[in-house]
């Protein structure tokens, strides 16, 4: 299955947002459900199962001066093994203008046993915007073992990277076996926050979290955790205190 989906958001002149393009191809559904106090506010709904072996979904974001724009999910996103096919992939890309506001706060990944699947993310943000972007991963259901899974994620920030991350999970991720990957932790998420004015002092949260700064007016939220849930509980405070301050 091939399925793409866009969003624009751009400034309405009245201090809001409205949606210029809004278009999805089942399983990449997009729905309106805000706005909120002048952030238009969209949610991913899944309008099939997947992503199974051999799907290529692509979901691009645009936003413009002055424009805010929440993004969030109904549910998980569940890769699955499928047929006999190449990965499964799914590509975001995201553009922030001077002005614009982005937050990224979908449902975890969960990667069932026997799944294969890539995601590349990029996100592009001017001098002046602001971006949340938070990716969660769950490594297999509930008593079952890890799909494979490789994420590559690179953020910009006024012309420079100020955060590249990859990592590989699952049955054929190099040290899987030994738990060098991810240690005991079956979930891990991650929260980057990049924008005017961002700063934040490193420090750890419990035995299993981290705040560090980034190069650039940005920071790194992240989180290891035997479940969702503990991921969850380490994360959640940051994105509250970003909807807060919208």
């Amino acid at each position: 299955m091939r399925a793409e989906a866009r969003v624009v958001a751009e400034a309405d002149g009245r201090g809001g947002t409205r949606l210029a393009v809004l278009r999805g191809e089942s399983p990449l559904l997009l729905r309106q459900t805000g706005p909120r106090s002048g952030t238009a506010t969209v949610h991913l709904v899944g309008g099939a199962a997947g992503p199974l072996r051999g799907d290529e979904l692509r979901l691009d974001i645009t936003v413009g001066p002055g424009a805010a724009l929440d993004m969030l999910s109904v549910a998980a996103q569940l890769a699955l093994p499928g047929r006999a096919a190449p990965a499964s992939r799914m590509t975001v890309t995201a553009s922030v203008a001077d002005g614009g506001v982005l937050r990224w706060m979908p449902e975890p990944l969960i990667a069932a046993a026997g799944s294969d699947h890539i995601v590349e993310t990029r996100v592009t943000v001017e001098a002046g915007g602001t971006v949340l972007w938070r990716d969660d991963l769950v490594c297999g259901r509930h008593g079952e073992d890890s799909g494979d899974v490789h994420t590559d994620v690179i953020i910009g920030y006024a012309g420079t990277t100020v955060y590249r991350h990859e990592l590989t999970a699952g049955p054929r991720a190099p040290g899987w076996s030994g738990a060098a990957v991810l240690g005991e932790g079956r979930a891990v998420g991650t929260i980057v926050v990049a924008g005017p004015g961002v700063s934040a002092t490193a420090g750890v949260m419990g035995a299993d979290a981290a705040v560090m700064p980034l190069a650039g007016p940005a920071y790194l939220v992240t989180a290891v955790g035997a479940d969702s849930r503990r991921v969850k509980d380490a994360l959640d405070p940051y994105c509250s205190r970003a909807l807060v301050a919208a």
